[in-house]
């Protein structure tokens, strides 16, 4: 167990690193890069043993790959996280997003507050915490590790696309890569009353759709009997009226006789006579809830919407942006052509924007799931550990090009509210979950 001072130094170190607003956009020109650099700044100070030991190597710019020699030659291992965060405002949040206070809750645990700490700051700093204790100690790895801090995963994602470059170029297979995802959580499966470790074994793919209608426009006091509105309205309604096939892929039936066979009976028995029960259970996880739901099937939601400029104005073209959640066991062309056949309307086009495919699914056996495995039993030693396919989009679906061994995992227990927090307001971090954090990457370290 870390010293008092240690636990102390950490905290206040994610505080210092949430106080920057690393806010990354999807149009870059809108992006304040002048805290990125501050970021990378501070993170130097706050971490200097790691800058003076491992080589650091800027990618893309503003994306940070470190280098940690091994004794010996062999696959390195890829540690990832990121340290750009999506937008926030002060308005509708408890605590400011961006003042890191920590307060204590009136059973004395502690939490601290603002946009980062659950995604994706809090990982960076417990590896960072971990690696930076690692050589306080004069640890050095059997093999190489590599350090890879990406600066944009929350629009483009192209820091951990050029790395992946560079090791494609350098062909360099990591036998492991470990980069954010599940968590430790409880209350998602009837009749388990145990914490359940979800870690990510794949991740659906991910692609926007704009659909839009180009048509004359003019004055709104003369309209015509069908506006381009009116017509992308139709067409998004349509969609919405066509949900993605359900299915489950194996990955799925694996989760579920994994963490089924800790449920109370009947339940256990459901969960694990599958050849019996597979369909009702299929039926079950299509209605259980919004993440049962997008568990066994593709998702579809319209997130943006545009029309004219002005109230009075007849639009001469309507969009809308269609966001797509791709099952692993489909792929980019399948979900464009459901889109243009639930459409139904030749007049609506359909662009696909930055498509990406599903991620395979790596191995749930072997030594690198078996070194992730052991380390979260042993520092959260009543979870079941058990792999999922991942519902978002992360760095690491990038590195599925050099390695066959990708695994996400956040190493915190993450009720169903502060789950909820991410990419919303009020984001934050139970101080406690932080500190066992950086016991799990350091239990990592200590097998690489």
């Amino acid at each position: 167990m870390a010293s008092k001072n240690a636990r102390e130094r950490a905290i206040a170190n994610l505080q210092q690193l949430v106080r920057i607003p690393t806010i990354s956009r999807l149009d870059e020109g809108e992006t304040d890069w002048a805290t990125f650099d501050r970021f990378r700044r501070e993170f130097a100070s706050l971490y200097p043993l790691i800058h003076e030991k491992l080589t650091l190597e800027p990618v893309d710019t503003h994306s940070m790959l470190f280098k940690w020699e091994g004794r010996e030659p062999g696959d390195p291992a890829v540690l990832m996280a990121h340290y750009d965060v999506v937008a926030a405002t002060d308005e509708g949040w408890e605590h400011p997003p961006f003042a890191a206070e920590i307060v204590t809750e009136p059973d004395g645990s502690e939490i601290l507050w603002g946009r980062g700490t659950l995604d994706d700051k809090g990982s960076l700093v417990c590896a960072a915490e971990a690696v930076e204790a690692a050589l306080r100690e004069g640890f050095q790895p059997r093999h190489d590790v590599y350090l890879s801090f990406g600066h944009n995963e929350e629009v483009a994602g192209t820091g951990a696309m050029r790395a992946v470059d560079l090791f494609e170029t350098r062909k360099i297979r990591p036998r492991l890569v470990l980069d954010e995802g599940g968590a430790v959580v409880e209350g998602i499966f009837p009749g388990v009353t145990k914490p359940i470790a979800v870690v990510g074994v794949s991740e659906k793919g991910i692609m926007s759709l704009r659909l839009s209608v180009s048509q004359p426009g003019g004055h709104a006091s003369t309209p015509p009997k069908e506006a381009a509105t009116i017509r992308l309205a139709r067409a998004l309604v349509r969609l919405n009226k066509k949900p993605f096939r359900k299915s489950f892929v194996p990955t799925n039936l694996e989760m579920i006789r994994t963490v089924g066979s800790q449920a109370r009976q009947p339940l256990k028995w459901v969960f694990t006579n599958q050849w019996l029960t597979r369909w009702p259970l299929l039926w079950l996880f299509g209605r259980l809830s919004d993440e049962t739901r997008a568990m066994v099937r593709t998702t579809q939601v319209a997130s943006q919407l545009s029309g004219a400029q002005a109230a009075n104005a007849i639009p001469e073209s309507a969009e809308a942006i269609v966001n797509i959640r791709i099952a692993i066991d489909s792929s980019t062309a399948t979900a464009i052509e459901h889109v243009r056949k639930a459409v139904r309307d030749p007049g609506v086009q359909i662009e696909a924007i930055h498509p990406t495919e599903p991620s395979p699914a790596s191995p749930t056996s072997g030594p690198a799931w078996e070194l992730v495995k052991a380390a979260i039993s042993e520092t959260y030693r009543d979870a079941i550990v058990t792999p999922y396919v991942m519902l978002g989009a992360s760095d690491s679906r990038h590195f599925a090009r050099v390695s066959g061994f990708v695994y996400r995992f956040s190493p915190f227990e993450m009720s169903t509210e502060e789950r909820g927090t991410l990419h919303a307001m009020n984001e934050r971090i139970r101080v406690e979950t932080f500190l066992k954090g950086i016991e799990f990457y350091r239990k990592v370290i200590a097998a690489l």
